[in-house]
């Protein structure tokens, strides 16, 4: 440091106001800033003691000019750039975000001991470790872990990855940016294919070397298993969870409510049928299995069955649910004649009046005639 500069900080130093103090802050600052400058180790301590006594006496205005300074600077004090990491968040933004000089230790206790908003911005650096990246993680902070999965300078760990693709499966805001991970690799692609939702499965048979058959295998057991649980635990509301998680995100189709009942999962499918047509589980379930064919015409109509996806069901119902007269042929043309004749806005005021009235369907089959 030449001996101007070493006069002008003396000089600034002598005057105790707050003015004073905001000018040796800003003149130290614009030394570092200037970016051709190097300093000794000696200079840098000088300046690191002056910085360290002043940097709490001076107003949140020009602690946050300094840190702008020294963010970008090419040499600057390790203990002040800590100081001012440390600060509040409007202050430590550009330290945390740009800074060289912030070491993985002095990052890590940022990590802990400071906000959300600090590890937020620590997560959005250029470049992250692999310790940072572990210390972030463990906050179990959707939006923090959310921009350090899309930020493709941090350097997570398999083992970090391996632990987020299992909480994707409850974190739908994990899962498309794990899969854009260079670091993914297709084991964990294919742990994800069984919690994904359908545009991310397609993602992942296009950008992975996986088998769609193992996967979609992986996948039919992963319901069982699914199902399996919820019956033994007699968990009939995680039915109805899952078929409306379905719904939510469009994967509820015939195909797969055929699949579930050939399947012979007869409580999903009740699940899935409430879910299509807006009743009740319990008056689904009641209309389904009646001797009369009418309860299911009217379901399926309200629920947009087609014609030959109706007869499929019919017949599936006929096995999971045998009546005295599940062998007559009869059955099934009685059935779809009334499909046929049943027009859709029909059905849909029927089903409005079983919401009201569960009783509604059975008191019209029982209304007298009235004479021609």
């Amino acid at each position: 440091m030449i001996a101007t500069d070493i006069g002008k900080l003396i000089e600034l130093a002598r005057n105790r106001t707050t003015d004073g103090r905001s000018a040796l802050v800003s003149a130290i600052g614009d030394l570092f800033d200037e970016t051709e400058r190097q300093f000794s180790d000696q200079e840098l301590a000088l300046m690191n003691d002056i910085l360290k006594k002043l940097i709490q006496e001076v107003a949140q205005p020009i602690r946050a000019a300094l840190a702008d300074k020294l963010a970008h600077a090419r040499s600057a004090p390790a203990e002040v750039i800590e100081m001012l990491g440390n600060d509040e968040i409007d202050i430590a933004t550009p330290i945390l975000m740009h800074s060289e000089f912030l070491t993985d230790r002095a990052l890590i206790e940022i990590v802990r001991r400071r906000t959300r908003q600090h590890r937020l911005t620590v997560a959005m650096r250029a470049r992250v470790s692999s310790g940072v990246c572990d210390a972030l993680v463990e906050f179990r902070e959707t939006d923090v872990v959310q921009n350090l999965l899309k930020n493709h300078g941090a350097q997570i760990s398999q083992a970090t990855l391996a632990y987020l693709v299992d909480q994707s499966a409850a974190v739908d805001e994990y899962q498309e940016p794990l899969l854009r991970r260079r670091e993914l690799g297709p084991e964990l692609a294919k742990r994800m294919y069984v919690h994904v939702a359908s545009g991310l499965r397609n993602y992942i048979l296009a950008h992975f070397q996986v088998d769609r058959t193992e996967l979609d295998a992986r996948l039919a057991e992963a319901t069982s298993e699914a199902l399996e649980r919820a019956t033994a635990e007699n968990h009939v509301d995680a039915i109805q969870a899952l078929a409306d998680r379905l719904a939510q995100r469009n994967e509820l189709t015939y195909d797969l409510i055929v699949q579930t009942l050939r399947r012979g999962e007869v409580q999903l499918f009740e699940a899935m049928m409430a879910q299509m047509t807006g009743l009740s589980r319990e008056l689904v379930a009641r209309l389904l299995y009646e001797e009369e064919a009418d309860g299911f015409v009217i379901i399926a109509r309200v629920a947009g069955c087609d014609r030959s996806t109706f007869t499929t069901l019919f017949l599936l119902l006929q096995r999971a649910h045998p009546r005295h007269d599940a062998d007559d042929p009869q059955q099934l043309r009685r059935g779809l004649e009334l499909y046929d004749r049943l027009r859709p806005d029909t059905a849909k005021k029927v089903a409005a009046r079983l919401l009201i009235n569960p009783d509604f369907l059975r008191q019209l089959r029982h209304r007298p005639k009235h004479p021609s």
